[in-house]
């Protein structure tokens, strides 16, 4: 009967080992895939949803990445991170906050961030498998380390053709609240104006933009 018992652990530990290093593989392919573009450029619909409060929201946004650096529009607002600083523009408030990289919450899913936060700070495994028009979209399931985050959960859908995140359903703890970004539209090694990622202060003062330097 031990013996019996013991094999059956066995078995259920090397599946799961199995399960995890073939989540592991798979999102070393997704990594190494977003690592070898020079740029991206993404268009993407978020939405929110809460049961409880019987909330569903969905807005777009888009965001362009060249290393480190990007552009990021969304809600109305857009956010430039030149290598050194942040630049975030609001222009029905007519101001700019300007602040330094090091100022961003470390845990933070920054856009510079969004293809490869997944490798650190999460244990990850095969999930469901999906075909969504026409797309094999395999699922890996995400699940924090620290277990005082306020995330439950991140089930993150890969095209298995082409290696791309095709979306990113996040679930906070409690249960209620989803949040998902869909990826639209995917675009690599675009031909970039030189000066992207360069904030114009001038243009700015001029416009009469109040600035705030954190």
């Amino acid at each position: 009967m031990k013996k019996i018992v013991l094999v059956a652990i066995l078995c259920i530990t090397s599946t799961s080992i199995f399960a995890q290093n073939k989540a592991k593989s798979l999102l070393d392919e997704v990594y190494n895939q977003v690592k070898s573009y020079k740029n991206i450029a993404i268009e993407f619909k978020y939405s929110l949803d809460n049961k409880e409060e019987n909330i569903h929201q969905e807005t777009q946004g888009d965001v362009t990445i060249s290393g480190d650096k990007y552009v990021f529009n969304y809600l109305g607002a857009t956010k430039l991170f030149d290598g050194q600083k942040i630049y975030t523009v609001v222009p029905d408030n007519e101001e700019v906050t300007i602040e330094n990289k090091n100022s961003e919450d470390k845990d933070a899913i920054t856009p510079s961030k969004m293809l490869t936060f997944y490798k650190d700070g999460y244990n990850y495994s095969m999930d469901i498998s999906q075909n969504i028009k026409g797309r094999k979209i395999q699922y890996v399931k995400l699940t924090p380390i620290d277990s005082n985050s306020e995330i439950k959960n991140i089930l993150l859908g890969i095209d298995t053709q082409t290696k791309n995140i095709y979306n990113l359903i996040q679930t906070a703890n409690g249960g209620s609240t989803t949040t998902t970004i869909t990826v639209t539209s995917f675009k690599t090694d675009q031909p970039l104006p030189p000066n992207m990622f360069a904030f114009n202060m001038k243009k700015y003062k001029d416009d009469g933009y109040y600035i705030i330097q954190n």
